[in-house]
């Protein structure tokens, strides 16, 4: 658990975003300013269909790339939670 805005949030925890301009949201621990931030990621209007194979494979060869080209801190990006989000297992809490 962490504070952010003076509230506890659990970390590295996806979760829905009500109405923000996004799907999905999670609260990351910055690790260069020790600040807890809010990574939103995901199309509002999509939908995941990662047991479709063909689906998933074209989804990794696009966003492989731009998570390469990431600097730092990977964890704060938005294509590291969308490619996490396509992964067996993922959970929205």
């Amino acid at each position: 658990m962490a504070k952010y805005k003076n509230r506890e949030v659990k970390l590295n925890k996806p979760f829905r975003t009500p109405s923000a301009s996004k799907k999905f949201g999670v609260y990351v621990k910055d690790n260069s300013s020790g600040k807890v931030k809010i990574v939103r990621f995901g199309a509002k209007g999509m939908s995941i269909k990662k047991n479709i194979p063909a689906r998933q494979k074209s989804f990794m060869a696009r966003f492989r790339p731009i998570l390469a080209n990431v600097k730092g801190q990977k964890s704060l990006s938005p294509a590291y939670w969308a490619v996490k989000s396509w992964r067996k297992g993922f959970k929205i809490g």
